[in-house]
């Protein structure tokens, strides 16, 4: 009997713009993705499965926050207890789409969430130097009231579209529940994990190195690039909303690349080619992860076109 070749384990990453704004909203458009994640299984892959939180955290924060100063019987939220939320409820929307959609094809696969927290170094400079804009827009007037609130939150205007709360993000070390993520990927699991780029959590050694949470934001993609590094994947797919990365996007002489070295894709990054609020993070997440190990490539495409950008139809792959 010919042995059976051993599946890719690719993580696929989903933005969280892409989910949508609303539960209404998003419930649509998992829906409507699932069962292009599952043509990727039916390719002969494993599948990890994470994604954004971007609107849906300010979501969260922001509802506590008015229902906290409307009532003043409810208590504020922190940060880490939102991501978790977010990772939760996106999770349970995700396990319905993919349900359905294997209902209606008759499969029997298992799909779960699993909560994840991140270690990162609490000596991290990002911790001086908040830069990650979350939650609502608010106007100027707003956001001076917020800092009378909270002085020790610090707010800038974004892309004048309104002023924002900024919080550090600090680089991912690693997965405090990798080992759980692995067992369920050993028993045929198809598994959610690592939400808005994971729970940033550090070590707390006047708790005997128990982890607790902070009030920062993991970059998605490169939480999603460490998920795929510890998690031993072969590929990593980050999901937009353009079907490749582009050389002068947006004009007349815009060029869309379907392969893209790593030495290449650093001098792109320097040049500014790449939007520092879109594409630059998913590339260099991309080349992380393809320079992390032999034979490993990133692919960078649209949601829309999964399993065509797996299979190497679309998108841009990124390789060392």
């Amino acid at each position: 009997m010919a042995r059976m070749e051993k599946p890719n384990r690719v993580v696929i990453a989903l933005g969280g713009n892409a989910l949508g704004n609303t539960p209404e909203e998003q419930m649509a458009r998992v829906r409507a993705a699932a069962p292009t994640l599952l043509r990727v299984i039916e390719m002969g892959n494993e599948i990890i499965i994470t994604h954004g939180n971007g609107p849906q955290v300010g979501m969260i924060q922001k509802a506590f926050e008015l229902a906290h100063h409307d009532s003043g019987d409810i208590p504020m939220m922190q940060l880490p207890e939102c991501v978790a939320m977010s990772q939760g409820y996106i999770g349970y929307q995700l396990q319905q789409a993919i349900g359905v959609a294997m209902h209606k094809e008759y499969k029997r696969w298992h799909v779960a969430t699993v909560v994840t927290q991140i270690e990162v170094d609490p000596d991290d400079p990002a911790f001086q130097h908040p830069t990650k804009p979350i939650g609502a827009f608010m106007t100027r007037e707003e956001a001076r009231r917020m800092k009378e609130l909270h002085p020790d939150m610090q707010f800038a205007e974004d892309s004048g579209r309104g002023w924002r709360r900024l919080v550090a993000s600090p680089d991912p070390k690693k997965i405090v529940e990798y080992e759980s993520i692995l067992n369920l990927l050993d028993n045929e699991f198809i598994v959610i994990a690592c939400g808005g780029g994971g729970i940033p959590v550090v070590r707390d050694y006047t708790d005997k190195g128990a982890y607790k949470g902070v009030a920062a934001v993991i970059d998605k993609d490169m939480g999603g690039e460490l998920l795929a590094e510890d998690c031993h994947a072969d590929v990593l797919v980050l999901l937009t909303a353009v079907d490749h990365v582009a050389i002068n996007f947006g004009r007349p002489d815009q060029q869309d690349l379907a392969e893209l070295d790593t030495a290449t894709a650093r001098r792109y990054l320097q040049q500014g080619e790449f939007g520092e609020g879109s594409m630059a993070p998913k590339v260099r997440a991309a080349v992380r992860f393809a320079e992390s190990r032999p034979g490993r490539y990133s692919i960078i495409g649209s949601l829309q076109k999964a399993a065509e950008a797996t299979a190497g139809i679309s998108g841009t792959r990124i390789y060392a």
